[in-house]
């Protein structure tokens, strides 16, 4: 069967014939013409051939190519006939009838490109003549992209493209010819492109040897004229010769060339790029050798093995030696060939006709050796073999690779050169879009070849373009940079530098030319740069830490943030765009934090694993912590210092290279690249350590100030940088000459005067020898040389320099030249010859040297023979046309080409060396630099714009900054962030009144608002300073009253909901004006502000209801309980913010404060865990807030609140509760008038406070301060004298460390206390100011700094003997009902509180502890003392006392410029709910009065009973545990003086109570309690101070008019007195005996007789006293008390005879009446009794002063007991009496006082006179001296013994008669 294909061919022919015939030229049809016809000839053999074959394949596509070919080269066919052929020919191609395995095809590809490129014809219209050029392009495209196409040798494809250029560049051409040829073009560059990574580069020699020079050439297109004159003849076809075998074709030197493909792989019709491996694979390993004798192979073998085709590093490169590069713009020589060969018959048109813009190429067989390649064979990438035909002589074609690539590229790279006047604008353009193609297509950078191009001319090009003002070359021109610098920055360092930099002055440059469009243009390019990952780490480290280099990095962020910022305050896309770049950085940094966050577990595992052998360090660098390892980037084991290392043929190992030091994705990837990474000579390493960094940053700027001084005076700069360590002292030359030379910035003619000075000759023989001069004519190395310095004018200096000069350039090129002298002549010649030829003042006077003149004047001079003529004249040349200038002083091209070869020269040395690093690695240092602009520009575009997508970039932009610094724990960057957003949220700036309406209306602030708490709540840890503006946020909220409800409701005591508002509703009067004003002020408004006060409009409520959502969304709640998870620091910071909120006149009001040390508080019992570290804090701010208040106020009862809040909720935790406890003292520390108006907050709270907390007390001095502060609530004592004082002595800010760094006085307590026996201890001790006093003055104040202790004190305060150890404690009337202390006004609420508090105490004897039972019975007294008479003393003092003003409390705000006063929300209400309740319930006050007494008693009798029992249990507790504390004693001693004797005595008091009910009840308690069965064990001492210190007192008391309206209840009560008197005096009559002071203790009872005898009214008394005396006489004389023991018979003693004189003062009859029958003799003054005796004169100090005998008398005591021991009457001074100031025993006489001054205070002792005394009427004075028993003293004596009423104190004594 046929090959159908066989039939298309002959289609083809058939129609070419048919139109060749129809011409008119082939007239006649004989079979001759046709056979003398060449082209109709060739097709009739043709046929013959088709018809004799089945397959196309037996014959060469040759064969049935070329009659088609003859037809499109022929000149004398039309174009429509030229048209059909190349149509069919077109159809071959896309049909595949071209066989590409074929062996032929390679030559019939070869002559179909040679004759298409070659086509001719005769020319009609221009219409016509483009439609046959539009099928050459076709053709053209369709030989080149079919598969078959890679047959094509270079020159093939060169002449290919060229014919394309062609037709684009014909400016008379349609403009859609134009267009089809450019996207061709398109077509062909990306194909050729996407070919690239096939082609393996060939060594040069191979290259040279095989390939003359491609050449594609620009030619003047623009210039039309040339067009019109050139003559149209075309050139001779180079395969014009006639055919005759099939497959022969001579080519112009006679060589024949054949090619038989053998086997290879289908081309794919797509140009689809290869994998580099998949083709290396495929290549046969071959190993051609050409007759050179260089062996190389195919292999896959990188660019390492073939030698290194332009090696960086050699600076002798130049781009003119390599194969295939040329100049630009030389004039087109004309071709000899071509002139006047044709004269045209008829007008003929081919593409070469439009005006020569390409030349010629020329057959690769074109060799200048005889040799030719016979013997080789090329295998092309594809795998396709090209062997020579066996059979035939001839050439191998060599299909196409890099040179024709190298060569379109740097022929496109020729066509964007902006300085050549050829390159039309079109041709710029169209270079710029194919080089976008080319790059877009193919790794280019892996082709050294072509990185040779792009480093120089391309890159120049492009950044000459970016100074252009044609916007579409601009924009291209960007569009191609960003190619390059995306994928080939590390071979461009410089280039990149300056291209950054030309931007940077695009964007910055104030020109009024420059169009807003190019400035855009230029910030996108930089935002596209800094999208690419990692760039802008790159740019840091290659840049910003490079000596020589600019800051880029940081100038660029300068430069954005500043341009974010519009000027005009109008947002253009360009600030838009440069927030866009800023961000970028931040959006990165971010992505890797949060990578980082989320594989933190991974990692570590990872790190675990890999640890053994390696520091495994990946891309993202673990440094959630600030501190990051040095090892970062160094694995064991590489040493990348090594230059000659090859690790596994040449690139890392991917385990040790990847993570470590390098990150060449390319490298690994691509398999081309297998250079070992180079790393920077800076850096120790790959990957720096950021520490490195930083000091290699801070050295660069020593340098540039070490550059600018040496530019001012050398030598100072070398002397600054010796100073700073950067040069060794002394100074090194080679150091130095090192450093002038690589230093950019150095001044050039600084570096000549330097070098050259007489003083530095060996500096500038290093200076000279950094120059490499080998292989440099002297000339050459002398324009080099020159270059480095500014030659100085003097001609000793030059002389100088040259010298130095000559030796080393004779010393690299082996001593040329006679001498040195020689050499130095002729460098000095040529620099005479520069002067000569370009100095203008020389040229003025005489013409230049010429070339003779310059020759002649170095006859002779190389030793006495002439130089070279020739070097001579090729110098004299070289200074002629170009002249050795110093470039940097030049302008224009000059200085251009110089400043651009520099670049070129630093890339090629280490310097140009680029690190490409992971993306990540520097991530904190690159934020460091940017958040402060970023941030700036942020809050500049939120605050500006009004767009919501913006105004989300902002917040998002914000947000990430904070997740950054939290991640890397950069507390100032989020401080500044949250002060920065916090402005915005409009809350610091706006009035109170406003503000609701104002925030609830702006939505940014909402955003703003949100934004601070969320990122506050999530990464509220970092935060430190930034608290303070929240802080201010949150009380502005609060003043606006925008926070929800349970901010703003605190716990409360008193209150019944337990919760009170901080927020409380206005009234007028608060607002500093009367009512009646505010109402006048009301009446004058006019209506419009009438309708303003009376309500807020609808937009305002909507505003504020905005707000309240806002606020509710924002959760500032959260702030409190989160805070729990704070980091300590953080934690510590939000408490400042809080404590420094106090009421000032300027910003804060009392409200304010109140609501911040809420929020402490608040955030105090959310950290109860490690309350411990905060406490500190918030005890100085409750110490400074209470103690410091001169009045009450609303804060300070939130304060006292507050302390008795934290320490309910904070006993619990043993490790505070010390702590805690002591901390209540801060109450007694606060002035008395204000912690009486507190009292019944703190009553409340310390009722909680026992009732939760009881069991956790466990000290005896916290037991002190609970029961102080009860008796000081609750009854008005004042606090203890001692911490008053502290208190008062404390300055205004007196810190105070922290408890725990006070000695814990706990330990020893036990040792301080021992058990006292004493009575007038006990009762000195009991009122036990000394307690508290001491434990405040030792542990708060000594060492708390609240009080500067002189020495002394501090002296005192160790441990002393007794119970008053830190100086007299005040005294105490051991002798009286009443404990002695001044109570002042007391709350009734607080006291009832205060009993229910105690009554909690004593009812659970859990809470009753040896600790606390003396307190509580101390307690207790107080409290019966202070509601006695129905509270009455309280009422009368509060009375005097002034009231609350409720002005004048509260700090106004300043007024601001006059404008309104920010409203002192006062409250009347706040005014009086801290004040006494009692005005409104006085109704209600005696009843509960008689409650309190009553339970009073109850409780003292519960006690009184309990005592023995629980003393005991004490007792047996201590004995098992044998604790080595003191010891409790349970006998009866210490049960009296501690237990019974108080609680008789507090029952007692309430005996003498005004109301009858109490007063009776009282007795009843008081009788049983006497008579109870424990106290039957005492003795007879603790019965006669029963006597003395219970009944007695209570007697006196009694006789007063206690109850002047209830006569009669007076009368029983005493009555029932009396008879307790006698039944307890007669039940333990035998124990009392024993006493030696019987005799008085009896007297004592009848005075007491006397006096209730004549006390009542009625006859009660009279009546029932002489029934008791009677009964008790009749006992004693039964039991014979009367009776003399010696004498027999029982003669009647000395105390019978007293008594009866006693008592017959009162009772005459008496005696009569009972012993009538008993005659007992007078008695007479004996000796023998004078023990026995009534009256002492000698006293021992005076009962009831209880001071230790070393203590100085106190100069006045606490306790007013003139005034209120039971107000007893103060005698008047007996006329007898010896000295002013000593008491008498005197009748209790009813006297008004007399107000005495204080007694003087060194009294002599006391001595009484044996006097006559009142008890003693009718009894003649007695000789014997008396012995009396102290208590009679005090017993029948109300003169206090060392007090007298305060004259200062205007308090009544109670009503006497």
């Amino acid at each position: 069967m046929v090959d159908k294909n066989i039939y298309i061919i002959q289609g083809e022919i058939n129609i070419v014939v048919g139109a060749i015939k129809r011409n008119a030229r082939w007239s006649t049809h004989t079979p001759l013409d046709e056979e003398r016809d060449p082209l109709l000839h060739s097709f009739s053999h043709l046929k013959e051939v088709l018809t004799n074959i089945t397959e196309l394949s037996e014959i060469e596509p040759n064969v049935f190519l070329r009659p088609f070919l003859e037809v499109i080269r022929s000149e004398d066919t039309t174009g429509p006939i030229t048209g059909l052929a190349l149509t069919s020919v077109n159809k071959f191609l896309s049909y595949a009838l071209i066989d590409p395995t074929h062996e032929g095809t390679a030559e019939g590809m070869e002559n179909m490109a040679d004759a298409v490129t070659h086509a001719r014809f005769v020319g009609t219209d221009p219409a016509s003549d483009e439609v046959v050029l539009m099928k050459i392009l076709q053709v053209l495209r369709t030989l080149l992209l079919t598969p078959a196409g890679a047959h094509l040798t270079n020159e093939s494809v060169c002449e290919i493209m060229q014919s394309c250029f062609r037709i684009c560049f014909e400016m008379r051409l349609s403009e859609l010819l134009r267009k089809s040829a450019e996207h061709t073009l398109v077509d062909m560059v990306q194909l050729l492109f996407t070919r690239l990574p096939q082609f393996k580069e060939e060594p040069k020699n191979y290259m040279g040897t095989n390939m003359k020079k491609l050449k594609m050439r620009a030619g003047g297109m623009s210039d039309s004229s040339k067009w019109k004159k050139q003559k149209r003849s075309p050139r001779p076809l180079r395969h014009m010769t006639k055919v005759t075998s099939g497959s022969e074709l001579p080519t112009p030197n006679g060589t024949t060339l054949s090619s038989n493909p053998t086997g290879g792989m289908p081309f794919i019709d797509v140009p689809t790029p290869i994998s580099s491996a998949s083709s290396e694979a495929a290549s046969a390993v071959v190993s051609p050798s050409t007759d050179s004798g260089l062996e190389f192979s195919s292999q896959t073998t990188s660019k390492e093995d073939l030698t290194d085709l332009e090696q960086p590093g050699s600076p002798g490169y130049s781009t003119a030696t390599e194969p295939g590069s040329s100049e630009l713009g030389v004039p087109e020589q004309p071709d000899p060939q071509q002139e006047g060969v044709h004269v045209e018959k008829a007008q003929s048109a081919s593409v070469e006709s439009i005006p020569e813009v390409l030349e010629e190429c020329t057959s690769p067989a074109d060799h200048s050796d005889s040799a030719s390649v016979h013997d080789m064979d090329y295998v092309n990438p594809r795998g396709v073999r090209f062997t020579q035909s066996s059979q035939k002589e001839g050439t191998a074609l060599v299909p196409y690779g890099l040179p024709c690539i190298r060569e379109l590229f740097r022929f496109l790279i020729s066509l964007t050169s902006p300085h050549d006047r050829h390159n039309s604008e079109v041709m710029i353009h169209m270079g710029l879009h194919l080089l976008t193609v080319a790059l877009e297509s193919a790794p280019v950078a892996q082709c050294q070849t072509l990185l040779g191009l792009i480093k120089d001319e391309m890159c120049r090009h492009l950044l000459q373009l970016l100074s252009v003002e044609r916007l579409n070359l601009y924009a291209a021109s960007l569009r191609v940079c960003f190619l390059l610098f995306e994928s080939m920055r590390e071979h461009l360092k410089f280039q990149l530098e300056m291209y950054i930099k030309k931007l940077m002055e695009i964007i910055t440059v104030e020109n009024p030319k420059m169009p807003y469009e190019m400035k855009e243009m230029a910030l996108e390019a930089i935002v596209q740069l800094w999208h690419i990952p990692s760039f802008v780490t790159e740019l840091y480290i290659n840049y910003d830490c490079d000596y020589y280099c600019s800051n880029l990095f940081e100038d660029l962020t300068k430069l954005l943030s500043k341009n974010a910022f519009p000027v005009s305050g109008q947002l253009y896309t360009t600030h838009l765009l440069s927030l866009d770049a800023l961000l970028t950085v931040i959006d990165s940094t971010e992505a890797h934090c949060q990578a980082k966050v989320l594989n933190n577990l991974t990692q570590q595992e990872k790190k675990e694993a890999a640890r053994p052998g390696y520091e495994a360090v990946d891309g993202s660098r673990e440094s959630s912590n600030t501190e990051r390892r040095a090892s970062d980037g160094k694995p064991v084991g590489i040493a990348p210092d090594i230059p000659g290392l090859h690790l596994l043929g040449g690139r890392l190992s991917a385990e040790h290279g990847k993570p470590g030091c390098s990150d060449l994705e390319e490298a690994a990837d691509s398999g081309a690249d297998k250079k070992f990474t180079r790393k920077p000579p800076r850096f120790s390493c790959l990957l720096p350590d950021p520490r490195e960094l930083i000091e290699i940053k801070n050295k660069k700027k020593l340098l540039i100030t070490g550059t600018e001084q040496f530019n001012q005076k050398p030598k100072k700069g070398i002397q600054f940088l010796q100073e700073k360590g950067l040069l060794t002292i002394p100074m090194d030359n080679t150091e130095v000459a090192q450093w002038l030379r690589e230093n950019p910035r150095l001044d050039k003619k600084m570096i000549g005067e330097f070098v050259s000075d007489r003083k530095n000759i060996d500096l500038l023989e290093s200076f000279v020898s950094t120059f490499s001069f080998q292989g440099l004519r002297l000339d050459e190395a002398l324009r080099l040389y020159l270059e480095a310095f500014r030659l100085p004018g003097e001609a000793p200096v030059i002389q100088r320099l040259l010298e130095a000069f000559t030796e080393h350039w004779r010393n690299c090129n082996g001593s040329p030249f006679a001498n040195s002298d020689a050499c130095f002549a002729l460098a000095y010649a040529v620099i005479m010859l520069n002067t000569d030829q370009h100095n203008h003042n020389v040229r003025k006077q005489n013409a230049p040297m010429t070339l003779e003149e310059f020759r002649k004047n170095l006859k002779g001079v190389n030793g006495g023979k002439d130089f070279e003529q020739d070097i001579l004249e090729d110098m004299y040349h070289a200074i002629k046309n170009e002249e050795i200038v110093m470039p940097e002083e030049q302008t224009g091209l000059v200085r251009e080409n110089y400043v651009w070869n520099v670049l070129l020269h630093r890339g090629a040395t280490p310097e140009g060396i680029f690190l490409r690093v992971p993306a990540g690695s520097y991530d904190l240092d690159l934020f460091t630099m940017t958040w402060g602009p970023t941030i700036a520009a942020l809050s500049y575009v939120f605050d500006k714009s009004l767009e919501e997508t913006i105004i989300q970039k902002a917040i998002s932009g914000f947000r990430k900054c904070a997740m950054i610094s939290a991640h890397y724990g950069l507390s100032d960057v989020f401080d500044n962030l949250i002060i920065s957003l916090c402005k915005f949220t409009a809350l610091s700036s706006e009035s109170i009144e406003n503000l609701p309406s104002v925030f609830g209306s702006n939505p940014k602030a909402h955003i703003a608002a949100k934004t601070v708490f969320h990122l506050a709540h999530r990464h509220g840890d970092i935060l430190r300073e930034g608290w303070k503006n929240i802080m201010e946020a949150m009380l502005q909220l609060f003043r606006a009253q925008l926070l929800p409800k349970a901010m703003v409701e605190v716990e409360d005591f008193v209150d019944p909901n337990g919760k009170i508002s901080l927020q409380r509703e206005e009234t007028p009067s608060n607002r500093g004006e009367s009512t009646v004003l505010s109402f006048v002020s009301w009446l004058t408004l006019s209506g419009t502000e009438q309708s303003s006060v009376r309500g807020p409009s609808t937009e305002n409520q909507e505003a504020k209801r905005a707000a309240l959502d806002c606020i509710k969304q924002c959760d500032p709640e959260k702030m409190i309980t989160e805070s729990k998870f704070l980091q300590l620091e953080s934690l510590q910071e939000l408490m400042k913010a809080l404590v420094s909120v106090t009421p000032d006149e300027e910003t804060y009001d009392e409200e304010d404060a109140a609501f911040c040390l809420e929020m402490l508080l608040r955030i105090v019992l959310e950290n109860r865990d490690r309350v411990g570290c905060v406490w500190q804090t918030v005890r100085d701010h409750l110490y400074h807030l209470c103690v410091q208040a001169q009045d009450f106020c609303f804060l300070v009862e939130r304060a006292v609140v507050g302390l008795l809040r934290l320490a309910i909720r904070l006993l619990r935790r043993e490790e505070i509760s010390g702590q805690v406890l002591l901390s209540l003292r801060i109450l007694l520390l606060m002035k008395p008038s204000v912690l009486s108006r507190v009292s019944h907050q703190v009553a409340y709270g310390l009722h909680e406070l026992l009732k939760t907390n009881a069991a956790n007390i466990h000290s005896g001095d916290d037991w002190a301060t609970l029961f102080t502060l009860l008796e000081c609530i609750g009854s008005g004592v004042k606090p203890p004298a001692a911490l008053q004082a502290t208190a008062r002595a404390d300055g205004p800010d007196a810190g105070a460390q922290s408890d725990s760094e006070l000695p814990s006085y706990h330990q020893n307590d036990v040792s301080l206390d021992r058990g006292y026996t004493s009575d007038s201890e006990v009762y000195a001790d009991h009122c036990r100011p000394g307690k508290i006093h001491r434990s405040a003055t030792d542990a708060d104040v000594v060492n708390s700094g609240w009080l500067v202790v002189g020495k002394d004190d501090i002296d005192n305060s160790k441990p002393g003997p007794g119970p008053s150890r830190l100086g007299p404690s005040p005294l105490v009337n051991q002798y009286s009902l009443t404990v002695g202390l001044d109570l002042g006004p007391h709350d009734t609420k607080s006291l009832l509180k205060c009993v229910e508090s105690l009554s909690f105490i004593v009812r659970d004897a859990a809470h009753i502890t040896p600790d606390n039972f003396e307190l509580c019975v101390k307690t207790l007294r107080i409290f019966v003392e202070a509601s006695l008479n129905g509270g009455c003393k309280s009422q009368e003092k509060r009375g005097k006392s002034h009231k609350y003003d409720s002005k004048g409390n509260r700090f106004k705000k300043k007024s601001k410029e006059g404008s309104v006063l920010r409203r002192p929300r006062t409250s009347s209400q706040h005014a009086t709910r801290g004040g006494h309740s009692d005005d409104d319930e006085d109704e209600g006050v005696p009843a509960s009065y008689h409650t309190v007494s009553l339970q009073l008693l109850d409780l003292m009798h519960t006690l009184h009973t309990r005592a023995a029992s629980i003393y005991s249990s004490w007792a047996e507790e201590q004995r098992h545990l044998e604790t080595g504390g003191r010891k409790i004693e349970a006998d009866s001693r210490t049960l009296w003086a501690h237990c019974w004797c108080p609680l008789l005595q507090g029952i007692a008091c309430l005996c003498c109570d005004a109301r009858r009910q109490v007063r009776m009840q009282a007795l009843t308690y008081l009788q049983r309690a006497l008579l109870v069965h424990d106290l039957q064990k005492l003795d007879a001492l603790e019965w006669e101070s029963c006597f003395n210190k219970v009944l007695f007192p209570l007697l006196t008391k009694l006789l007063e008019n206690i109850s002047p309206a209830d006569v009669g209840g007076m009368e029983e009560t005493r009555m029932r007195a009396s008879t307790l008197l006698s039944k307890v005096f007669l039940q333990h009559l035998s124990p009392l005996l024993s006493l030696s002071t019987f005799a008085a203790l009896w007297l004592t009872i009848l005075d007491f007789m006397d006096k209730y005898m004549h006390a009542g009214s009625s006859d009660l008394l009279s009546e029932a006293i002489p029934e008791s005396l009677k009964n008790m006489l009749l006992v004693m004389d039964t039991a014979e008390i009367f009776h003399n023991a010696d004498a027999r018979g029982g003669s009647p003693s000395a105390l019978w005879e007293i008594t009866w004189e006693r008592i017959d003062c009162f009772l005459p009859h008496l005696r009569d009446e009972l012993f009538k029958q008993t005659v007992i003799q007078d008695p007479m003054p004996m000796e023998p009794h004078a023990q026995k005796s009534l009256a002492s004169a000698h006293m021992t100090p005076a009962a009831g002063d209880t001071r230790t005998p070393g203590h100085p008398p106190p100069p006045e005591m606490p306790s007013e007991l003139g005034a209120c021991d039971f107000e007893k009457p103060e005698s008047p001074r007996p006329a007898n009496s010896s000295s002013p100031g000593s008491p008498v025993v005197s009748s209790p006489s009813r006297l008004s006082p007399t107000p005495d001054g204080p007694p003087s205070l060194a009294q002599p002792p006391l001595i009484l006179q044996p006097l006559a005394s009142p008890l003693q009427v009718g009894v003649p004075p007695m000789t014997l001296p008396i012995i009396l028993n102290p208590a009679l003293i005090e017993a029948t004596s109300p003169v206090p013994l060392l007090a007298t009423p305060r004259s200062t104190d205007p308090m009544p004594t109670s009503e006497v008669n």
